[in-house]
């Protein structure tokens, strides 16, 4: 049974991602990849809010400093968001990749206020392990983390940001691995497998973490978004109306909702799956964390 959900706005992306709550704001923001996008919804007045980027956008997080960092085709960028759709941007680093027509894709801050994200060769179907997950930190400091990527996915950090979760979404992988992060240095260590996704409904996409310290992933071709402990156990799982959920995040003004991204399949109808590309607002029971920040100035 599909739970009680709400449309929020009439945008329809191609590749929704990177939900972001700002609570000082009372909105949501979030990116269409390849439309290369930022959208922003504002609860009260319901404003719909859009900013064209010059490049695809895999990801993002708000700076302390209240500008965007975004991760792009090409590099990391700082974004400055303007009224009237007007939007500065700066490239703080660039990326070489290792062949042509890759991205970054799903990407956020730790908990020290360091932004990661994962790259990934644009045609999913070809199945190339090329893709990286990179660390970005205060002092512009660039790093290559790990590699050995398809669809770099579901990056996300527990309470108290000592454990870092990684998703590849390929259905060769289907799989989420947890690992030991060292807060101090922002360094994933000792990988596991957290959750074979092989024995679940769905692939996993993007996701978010509960306070109970539980793994919220959207569960991709399954129309569900899953809910893990952190023994790696499902809890539950929540339908929503569309096939492919994209990525979650939770917000609102305790955090007890939790907005899903999603995408529209290529030579899928809007009548087979009238909501694909939308963004949904679900009240799971249960309270998120804030999205920590990008630290851009560092701290004494």
């Amino acid at each position: 049974m599909t739970t009680n959900y709400t449309l929020i706005s009439e945008a329809r992306c191609t590749t929704g991602e990177s939900p972001v709550w700002v609570a000082q704001e009372s909105a949501l923001y979030w990116l269409d990849i390849p439309a290369g996008k930022i959208y922003r919804w504002h609860v009260s007045s319901d404003q719909l809010s859009q900013w064209q980027m010059p490049e695809m956008v895999g990801s993002m997080a708000l700076c302390t400093t209240g500008e965007w960092i975004v991760a792009m085709e090409t590099g990391i960028y700082q974004v400055q968001l303007q009224p009237k759709g007007l939007s500065s941007h700066e490239k703080l680093a660039h990326i070489k990749h290792p062949t042509q027509n890759m991205r970054f894709n799903d990407g956020r801050c730790d908990r020290q206020g360091r932004f990661l994200s994962g790259t990934m060769f644009n045609d999913t179907q070809a199945g190339k392990n090329v893709g990286s997950l990179y660390k970005f930190g205060m002092d512009h400091q660039f790093t290559h983390l790990m590699g050995d990527l398809i669809v770099p996915n579901g990056l996300a950090f527990s309470p108290d940001g000592s454990t870092m979760y990684l998703a590849d979404t390929h259905a060769s992988r289907q799989t989420i691995w947890s690992f030991d992060y060292d807060i101090a240095t922002g360094t994933p260590h000792n990988q596991r497998v957290f959750v074979d996704m092989h024995q679940h409904n769905g692939r996993p996409d993007g996701a978010a973490i509960d306070t109970d310290g539980c793994y919220w992933v959207c569960a991709t071709d399954a129309g569900l978004v899953s809910r893990f402990t952190p023994q790696g156990k499902l809890d539950r799982s929540i339908a929503i109306p569309t096939v492919k959920p994209a990525m979650c995040a939770f917000g609102g003004d305790d955090f007890s909702t939790l907005f899903v991204t999603s995408l529209r399949r290529p030579g899928i109808s809007e009548q087979d799956d009238p909501h694909a590309g939308r963004v949904f607002a679900l009240r799971p029971g249960v309270k998120g964390l804030p999205e920590p920040k990008f630290k851009n100035t560092p701290t004494a």
